[in-house]
């Protein structure tokens, strides 16, 4: 056998068995089921120890992860995120734009979570996932749960409206100086309120305009049908446009730029923030000024 991964764990209040602490500390495998399958084939080692599912993990201990010779079972991801804010109870990354969230699919930032992410030392400690959603041409903050209860606290935080959510993009057309727009999405209510921060006019498109936006609800692409809606779409937007003026090549300019809300369980203010990408200072040369939440 080959010896491709060694890990030692952190010291734990209370001891925990190997198959609940063994998720997400090896980046070839993030599963629950992955690390079962790794024991039931011998693959796994505490301390030159075979391993089984009721060894119980208190710290100090040098965790061992071989690949058989015979053949290769772990597929790894390779994708490098950039981690904003981290600790033992969920994160902040940066989500690359071009990729999905979760699904089916091998590529996804759900895939790499493990790779980039400390293992929580907490008991409930659960391999790390996306607590809300973004779209997959949208780049910025994502927030990313590492334990079950930061998971459902999180998510609860979202559907009462505590979690405060700005994003940044760049519509096209004239548009007021601000306002609210309060269009139903899929019968639902939908709110966004948005303020225009600058303007250029553009041969191409009339008006182009760096927006800050703040959803109110968060129904799925509300802020890209909403600016539709208007009838100021957002350059780059390959779903919702206006005949003739689709702007290829250059990826869709919206992005989440700031989460800020009250740590559910230490209960100091957190507010974590993404500078615009550089495609949107080659428009508007001085679009940093702009960004406080």
């Amino acid at each position: 056998m080959k010896l491709i991964e060694i890990h030692i764990a952190k010291v734990l209040e209370n001891p925990v068995r190997f198959q609940e602490y063994g998720v997400g500390v090896f980046k070839t495998i993030p599963t629950k089921s992955g690390i079962k399958k790794a024991i039931k084939k011998k693959l796994v080692f505490i301390d030159g120890i075979e391993a089984t599912t009721a060894k119980y993990i208190s710290g100090g201990e040098k965790i061992s992860l071989f690949q058989s010779e015979v053949s290769s079972v772990f597929k790894r991801l390779e994708l490098p995120l950039e981690v904003l804010f981290e600790d033992d109870y969920f994160a902040i990354i940066n989500k690359p734009p071009g990729i999905l969230v979760s699904g089916n699919k091998f590529m996804t930032i759900a895939n790499g979570l493990a790779q980039n992410l400390e293992k929580s030392t907490l008991p409930d400690a659960v391999r790390p996932q996306p607590v809300h959603r973004l779209d997959k041409a949208t780049s910025g903050v994502l927030l990313i749960g590492k334990t079950s209860a930061a998971i459902r606290t999180l998510s609860a935080l979202f559907l009462e409206k505590k979690i405060k959510k700005t994003y940044f993009a760049i519509a096209m057309g004239a548009m007021e100086t601000s306002g609210e727009i309060a269009q139903t999405i899929e019968g639902k209510e939908a709110h966004t309120t948005y303020e225009v921060l600058q303007k250029t006019p553009s041969e191409r498109f009339g008006y182009l305009n760096l927006i800050r936006l703040q959803p109110q609800t968060g129904r799925k692409h509300q802020l890209r049908k909403h600016l539709f809606g208007i009838g100021n779409p957002i350059l780059g937007d390959q779903n919702y446009f206006n005949e003739g003026f689709v702007l290829k090549g250059k990826g869709l300019y919206l992005h989440a730029a700031t989460l800020s809300f009250v740590h559910p369980l230490t209960k100091v203010t957190v507010c974590i923030t993404k500078a615009l990408p550089k495609k949107f200072r080659t428009i508007f040369k001085n679009a940093f000024i702009h960004f406080e939440p």
